[in-house]
């Protein structure tokens, strides 16, 4: 079992400046990490994340383009931890009328995204036998109908975290998923549900990592729901069904 401490490591965060990519921003430098590369599309952001501590170097990133991508894969030499959080939700059923076209913009930024970047990074992080962090989604394990789109683009960024953990284990790497449920962020400030606070998904992705776990559920109620899951999934499919909207 490969186990992972941040201390004195160098690490990547991708949606860096708000949300969960912030709370791991923080929890990294508070747990000891040397350097903290702060991947954020907005360069107005920057001054902000400097401020956190010396060790965060923000750096322009939008995972959608090949030129952001390029461009820190040659910046970056050494690395140890990329934590794939990048992403976009927009609430959709899969039958609406518009359905093809938000599964499009989100699959790009959701899935392709992070699978264009740890391809590109891959390579140094093979140099450190490093550790790849998918942020994806209790709704990747089973579809959320009112956010139908992201549920898929989600649940191919888990297959591809399953793809990459048998690929690499042989250069000695890990490969986790981080499968939240409501958190308090931007993205679901319009969902009227309970919400874990950011600062305890990044605690408990770190714990986990620590102890050498590459599935985790980082809130009450993904830990529910994936527990519905393994005992019956046709179980936790008819509760998602029954939670639409």
């Amino acid at each position: 079992m490969i186990k992972f401490d941040v201390k004195e490591k160098t690490a990547l965060v991708t949606g860096a400046n708000r949300g969960i990519g912030l709370a791991y921003v923080e929890h990294l430098i508070k747990r000891g990490a040397r350097k903290v590369y702060a991947g954020v599309r907005d360069a107005s952001t920057f001054a902000s994340l400097k401020a956190i501590h010396e060790n965060v170097e923000p750096v322009l990133l939008d995972v959608t383009r090949t030129d952001h991508i390029q461009a820190l894969a040659k910046k970056i030499a050494t690395l140890d931890l990329l934590i794939n959080n990048a992403g976009i939700i927009h609430p959709c059923f899969n039958g609406a009328d518009n359905a093809a076209e938000i599964a499009r913009t989100e699959m790009e930024a959701n899935y392709l995204g992070p699978l264009n970047l740890t391809l590109a990074l891959l390579p140094a992080l093979k140099k450190s036998r490093g550790v790849i962090v998918n942020v994806s989604s209790i709704a990747g394990i089973s579809n959320f109908p009112s956010l139908g789109p992201y549920s898929a683009t989600k649940a191919a960024l888990h297959s591809l975290t399953q793809g990459l953990r048998a690929e690499l284990q042989r250069d000695g790497m890990m490969v986790a998923g981080v499968y939240p449920g409501p958190i308090d962020t931007r993205m679901t400030e319009h969902f009227e549900m309970e919400k874990a606070p950011t600062s305890q998904v990044a605690e408990r992705t770190f714990a986990a990592l620590a102890k050498g776990e590459v599935d985790i559920f980082p809130d009450s109620f993904s830990e529910q729901m994936y527990g519905m899951f393994l005992a019956n999934p046709k179980e936790l499919e008819k509760t998602f069904g029954g939670m639409i909207q």
